[in-house]
């Protein structure tokens, strides 16, 4: 549609913002939490997907409830070979990745640094931050131009809360890795973003949620003054999978509740 000079130029088409349809998605972390709920999601819009989680019973009955296709691939996000392998049966089952969600994680282990275990803050960044590294680096193989990796962050990378050191350190790490695989990948059209929950009625929040001091904290400090549901949350990532989103990359959506501004 041609346009006055000074005017934006119209297109004759905009791309959907949720349109995943057909897309092939990788979702580590789907046999619960957050992963299942983005399995149910995508696979509702039309997705076809590749489940990955450490339990390959759990991964099953998450993929009987789907009403569209996928694969269930069991292993450890922190081993290299079983990543690549993923993508390897990804292309065999798909033919490509157009997607890959890097979500699988640990839940916050709270205790103060005399009191956490070297062990536990070797596991929380191994699995959080390096199982996305790796994820990511098996997606890059097999992507093609328009290839989106997101990351599923935290505010409390952004606004730690005392106890929680390893698994903030783990989720502000995945806010410098998506920023530098961004600038690497941007020559051949993959976009790397963060989704930053704040806090949601999940099981990861019980703890919060069902100690009334605890709870009082978290609503004081979000501008919105609820907690998250499942529903504020799927939308987020189906954006950036989508064509819409082409032009972002390197950007942390904070999915909060204006937790971060309170």
């Amino acid at each position: 549609m041609p346009d006055q000079p000074g005017q934006i130029d119209i297109p004759e088409s905009f791309a959907r913002p949720s349109e995943v349809a057909g897309k092939r998605v990788v979702i580590t972390g789907a046999s619960r939490g957050l992963g299942r709920l983005l399995a149910y999601a995508f696979s509702s819009a039309g997705a076809r997907l590749a489940l990955v989680a450490r339990t390959e019973k759990d991964l099953k009955a998450v993929a009987e409830d789907l009403p569209g296709p996928s694969v269930v691939l069991s292993g450890d996000v922190t081993d290299e070979d079983f990543n690549e392998a993923v993508a390897d049966a990804a292309v065999a089952e798909w033919g490509g990745v157009d997607v890959w969600i890097c979500n699988a994680g640990i839940s916050p282990v709270v205790a103060g640094p005399r009191k956490t275990d070297p062990s536990v803050w070797r596991s929380v960044i191994e699995v959080n931050l390096t199982g996305a590294f790796l994820g990511a680096r098996a997606a890059a193989r097999v992507m093609q131009e328009g290839g989106r990796l997101i990351f599923t962050g935290s505010v409390l990378g952004e606004r730690p809360r005392a106890g929680l050191s390893a698994y903030s350190a783990s989720k502000a790490g995945l806010v410098g890795l998506a920023k530098a695989l961004a600038l690497d990948l941007a020559a051949s059209g993959i976009t790397v973003n963060v989704v930053a929950p704040g806090w949601f009625d999940s099981p990861m929040a019980e703890a919060w949620k069902t100690n009334a001091k605890l709870a009082a904290g978290v609503l004081e400090h979000t501008a919105q003054r609820r907690w998250g549901a499942a529903n504020d949350l799927a939308g987020a990532y189906q954006f950036l999978a989508s064509d819409a989103s082409a032009f972002i990359t390197g950007t942390v959506l904070n999915v909060d509740g204006g937790y971060l501004l309170v």
